[in-house]
């Protein structure tokens, strides 16, 4: 059988459990940045499985180049915005992802941009690094009370919005959400109220987006969403970030509209609007989520007992479907 490409190294048990397969393995070799296109093309050439990352575009022209035997694409990611499925399903490539099992990392990650951007944790971090002079007052760096009735308002309740929520719960926050889990006894017990988007956008003390990248999510939040916000509401984004239009994030924080916002991800990975990284009321991540040890494990040993299912013949754990 013909070999296993990986875009990039993984974690060392999941290469382990990768060599195990007893096939060959052709690994990128620089382990910080993706392979270039022209390399993409080349080294997935006769393979019968991809293990790919959200960085690689999965599309016709790279599905032509890996040829016949492919059988399997294994996204190392819970999205894959980054793979025309279609185009897999079309030749009868089984396409993989990862769900579930950075839920609560992501869910971590997520409730700590809250946290940093509602109580200005960088913000404060930032004016004692930078010696400035000093001494405790009443009005210094004065946040969002979470606990004090804030509205939590989750764009997406699926299951790492579910793994926020409990978060929220904890924190006496009241909680708003779309999507159909809403409505669900989950979400139920956590005291979550089913609402659309434009009513969560007027109440929400906090907005953070859950849901994946489609065409119709893509720049669901704009200009008239931010515009509808709380002027003293802030924005978290560890989905994708396309989901936001990220200029106009930086004219509505320019304009007062909204306070803030933490983001993890951003529109034009890795570019981030320079804009962005001069407001002090914007927390900015490089897309580290899921960045747990033990998460970062389980995903790639997902992704490689997919490829070993689908080259048994066997189903795999968590195909993605057309």
């Amino acid at each position: 059988m013909s070999h296993v490409y990986l875009s990039r190294e993984l974690t060392p048990g999941a290469m382990a459990a990768l060599r195990s397969l007893d096939l060959p393995v052709v690994v990128h070799d620089d382990p910080d940045r993706p392979p270039s296109r022209d390399r993409l093309l080349r080294d997935a050439a006769g393979a019968s499985a991809l293990i790919t990352l959200l960085t690689e575009r999965v599309d016709d022209e790279l599905l032509d180049a890996a040829g016949p035997d492919l059988r399997i694409v294994a996204n190392c990611a819970v999205g894959y915005d980054n793979v025309s499925v279609a185009a897999a399903h079309a030749r009868g490539i089984v396409v993989t992802n990862t769900p579930g099992v950075l839920d609560e990392a992501t869910a971590d990650c997520a409730f700590g941009l809250v946290l940093a951007t509602a109580r200005r944790l960088v913000e404060a971090d930032r004016f004692l690094r930078a010696g400035t002079d000093w001494i405790w007052g009443p009005q210094l760096f004065v946040g969002l009370d979470l606990s004090a009735g804030a509205t939590l308002g989750i764009v997406g309740l699926g299951r790492i919005g579910l793994a926020v929520a409990r978060r929220a719960a904890a924190f006496g926050m009241r909680i708003l959400a779309t999507g159909r889990r809403a409505a669900g006894a989950e979400a139920a017990a956590y005291g979550v109220e089913q609402v659309e988007l434009p009513r969560l956008l007027a109440e929400s003390d906090v907005v953070t987006l859950h849901c994946p990248l489609t065409p119709d999510t893509r720049h669901l939040i704009g200009p008239d969403e931010l515009a509808a916000m709380k002027p003293t509401a802030i924005l978290v984004n560890t989905a994708r970030g396309p989901i936001v239009d990220e200029s106009a994030l930086v004219d509505a924080l320019r304009r007062g509209e909204i306070a803030g916002a933490g983001l993890d991800v951003f529109e034009d990975e890795p570019r981030v609007h320079p804009a962005l990284l001069e407001m002090d009321s914007v927390v900015v991540l490089p897309h580290i989520a899921s960045a747990g040890r033990a998460t970062r494990d389980a995903m790639g040993r997902l992704a490689v007992d997919n490829v070993r299912a689908v080259l048994a013949g066997e189903p795999p754990r968590t195909p993605v479907q057309a």
